[in-house]
């Protein structure tokens, strides 16, 4: 876990800056001892929130299943997909 005051990231924006681009980590900013922000580069940013809509785009495939829907075996799946493939 990466802390740094807020005072860091006014006066040494560009190494703070860099440091969250290189690691792909969060950086937690803290104003007076306590916490205030997390500062994170697009690019962790919009990698976790890939993952978080992949998550819950499976827990939604996860309940329609428990409620019934209709499902496939692997086998009918991979067969739908080469025919989907062939028509393109």
């Amino acid at each position: 876990m990466i802390i740094k005051a807020s005072a860091a990231l006014r006066n040494d924006y560009a190494s703070i800056s860099n440091m969250a681009k290189e690691t792909k980590e969060p950086i937690y900013i803290t104003k007076n001892g306590e916490g205030d922000l997390v500062l994170m580069s697009i690019e962790a940013f919009e990698e976790r929130e890939q993952v978080l809509q992949l998550r819950a785009k499976t827990l939604q495939a996860e309940q329609e299943r428990i409620d019934g829907a209709k499902t496939l075996s692997v086998s009918q799946a991979r067969k739908l997909i080469r025919e989907r493939v062939n028509d393109i």
